[in-house]
């Protein structure tokens, strides 16, 4: 094999470009910005509009929409931390909603890169504001391009359906490197759970594992694009329906979900994304007959009720894409080099 022998000058200029390539990975930052979710809360404009919470604040009806939400919360909430709680008012929520925005080349210009939800359970008996989950619902512009352009693109011309290569690699690296990274340890004392609808493709048996807050486990053996999707961001998956739900919920989390979380921060999650479930999904999670021992849940079943709250599924799904094309126009393309380098490389 013949050797290759560098002059000095291109020897240097290697080391440059690593120094400088390794100085633009390193130079991966995280901020974070905090709003309180309530009657009075207004988007931000780095919010997607899609967002439960962000959602649920639009129009005339805003505030009468945030208000019954933070109610039936609360309600929820009480009915399952029922011990020492006889006229179920003891506790009430705060919920902050996290948005994370990222600076990967070190000028000081940030992408809004995920925004969750940070939950405070208020003891109104002892005067207490206890920490709850980190997560709960999760948003992404990066997950819309991944799902609403990236995946659509690559379907449009192709008699079968499949999967990009590397699908939800970039986005998965860049959650894992938030949740490890000292900004997430500063302001969370846990790992995050997230918080979703089961899938409707997919058949759940009830197990016979109960766990006295999360209530009965399911269990499925097939899997989804999602639950690939979550994995790739270190998450795995267990679906169990609480107390007085209809419908099976899926946690998504790191760890140990049963022993890692007290019973008041697993109701904190519990209580708010069943109730955004019950508003976007009424068909599954305020139906009017409770899942089986085999359950397949359905957006198409007449059989449910509506919340007070009012909102535009359809146009949930056009804005799905504008954010999209909004991640591609805005952080995918001008960083295209720079993110395929980082996430080739990145470990944690």
């Amino acid at each position: 094999m013949k050797a290759t022998i560098l002059k000095d000058s291109e020897i240097n200029e290697k080391k440059n470009s690593k120094t400088s390539q390794d100085a633009i990975i390193n130079n991966f930052a995280f901020t974070l910005k905090l709003n309180l979710f309530n009657e009075n809360y207004i988007p931000s404009n780095s919010s997607r509009t899609t967002t439960n919470f962000a959602n649920l604040a639009r129009g005339t009806n805003r505030q009468e929409n945030l208000r019954h939400t933070i109610k039936m919360i609360n309600n929820r909430f009480n009915s399952l931390a029922k011990w020492d709680n006889p006229n179920n008012n003891r506790y009430s929520l705060e919920l902050e909603i996290v948005s994370v925005a990222i600076d990967i080349d070190g000028s000081g210009t940030t992408f809004p890169s995920i925004e969750i939800l940070k939950t405070y359970i208020i003891d109104h008996n002892t005067s207490k504001r206890i920490e709850g989950i980190a997560g709960n619902n999760f948003s992404s512009y990066i997950r819309d391009y991944d799902f609403s352009v990236l995946l659509s693109e690559h379907n449009k011309d192709r008699d079968n359906y499949s999967i990009p290569d590397a699908f939800g690699e970039l986005h998965g690296n860049i959650f894992k490197c938030f949740v490890n990274s000292e900004t997430y340890k500063k302001n969370f004392a846990k790992p995050p759970v997230i918080c979703l609808s089961v899938s409707s493709n997919k058949t759940y048996h009830r197990s016979e594992n109960h766990h006295p807050i999360l209530g009965y486990e399911y269990h499925t053996n097939k899997s989804s694009l999602t639950e690939d999707y979550f994995g790739k961001m270190g998450l795995k998956v267990r679906y169990f329906i609480p107390p007085n739900s209809v419908a099976p919920l899926a946690f998504y989390f790191v760890g140990d979900l049963l022993a890692d979380y007290t019973n008041l921060e697993l109701i904190s999650t519990i209580s708010t994304m069943e109730t955004f479930q019950k508003i976007y999904r009424p068909e599954i999670y305020n139906a009017n007959s409770v899942a089986g021992l085999c359950y397949n849940a359905s957006l198409k079943n007449q059989d449910h009720s509506l919340t007070k709250i009012i909102y535009d599924r359809e146009e949930r799904t056009k804005l799905g894409v504008e954010q999209g094309k909004f991640a591609e126009e805005k952080f995918i393309k001008p960083y295209k080099n720079i993110l395929q380098q980082w996430s080739a490389n990145f470990s944690i």
